[in-house]
């Protein structure tokens, strides 16, 4: 079976009640009597909530989760089980994974993930006050790949306000202009912005995150270019993808299939505009001919 990736975790609630921890829904103990000590307990909370710490993005693949036994097996019913990498609202507006219509008294269920992609596990029962208690939270999963791009150093072809280049590589996908994770050129002839990721690696993927408040249109036609060339600033180098478009405040990936480059460069050509990044992530391997940047002996 599939390692449970819960005991490795960190977590919280919402509230104690008595010795309810919040720890002990990773015990790898499923006894389901409040006596056996091993459920946790939040207050008579509104919108009670119990969040796990994965410590790392993983991809998500199944939660299993085992209710009370001895009593109240329905204060579980309608819960939603919320997975992503934002700790806004405590976590609890993350992505939904699966709504829990109900899980008969002492007993496990496993709602299937199906891979979605966070560093939180957040159980929270909407829309009403409510105790909240599980005898036990499993996850399965796999580690998401590294994003490289934080350990790289960013520049780009101008500077609006406060819109810094390194804003795109901050871990932060936070996509409103006033939430100060996004970059900002001026309004210029063929907007750019590059990351030098100080090795050459052969790239899988470059994730962007598209800005959410306004001109999310602004990013159409954008190009994504990947090499070892400093020509042009490095938009010269050869084409990833095409941005044909980033609907407001989501994040796209795009395959660049292995395509070996020291540089990554998001540019818009042929027009004068401004180039907002509010998230750049990209996956890959160091490549074998990184020594080539190393200095001579």
């Amino acid at each position: 079976p599939e390692t449970n990736i819960a005991k490795g975790g960190k977590v919280t609630q919402s509230s104690l009640f008595g010795p309810g921890v919040p720890e002990r829904a990773i015990d790898g103990n499923r006894a389901s009597n409040w006596v056996e000590n091993s459920c946790t307990h939040t207050q008579n909370d509104q919108n009670p909530w119990w969040r796990l710490d994965l410590q790392k993005t993983y991809k998500v693949n199944t939660v299993t989760i085992t209710n009370r036994k001895d009593c109240c097996p329905e204060r579980l019913n309608g819960a939603e089980i919320r997975i992503g990498k934002s700790l806004d609202d405590n976590g609890n507006s993350n992505p939904r994974c699966a709504v829990i219509s109900s899980i008969p008294a002492g007993t496990s269920k496993t709602f299937e993930c199906k891979g979605i992609e966070g560093r939180y596990v957040n159980i929270v029962i909407p829309g009403r006050q409510e105790y909240l208690t599980l005898c036990e939270v499993e996850v399965t999963g796999q580690p998401s790949e590294t994003n490289i791009a934080r350990g790289g150093t960013v520049t780009q072809s101008s500077l609006f306000g406060p819109g810094i280049p390194e804003r795109a590589i901050d871990g932060n996908r936070a996509s409103n202009w006033g939430e100060n994770s996004c970059t900002h050129t001026q309004n210029y002839q063929n907007p750019w912005w590059r990351l030098d990721l100080q090795k050459t690696y052969t790239v899988n993927t470059v994730t962007i995150t598209n800005r959410k408040d306004c001109c999310h249109e602004r990013l159409n036609g954008a190009e994504i270019h990947i090499g070892k060339s400093l020509d042009d600033n490095g938009n010269s180098n050869p084409t990833c993808a095409v941005i044909s478009s980033i609907p407001a405040g989501t994040s796209k990936t795009f395959e660049c299939n292995g395509m070996e480059g020291r540089y990554v460069n998001i540019v818009i050509p042929g027009r004068q505009e401004y180039l907002t990044l509010c998230e750049v992530e990209v996956t890959g391997t160091e490549s074998d001919d990184s020594s080539e940047f190393e200095p001579c002996g």
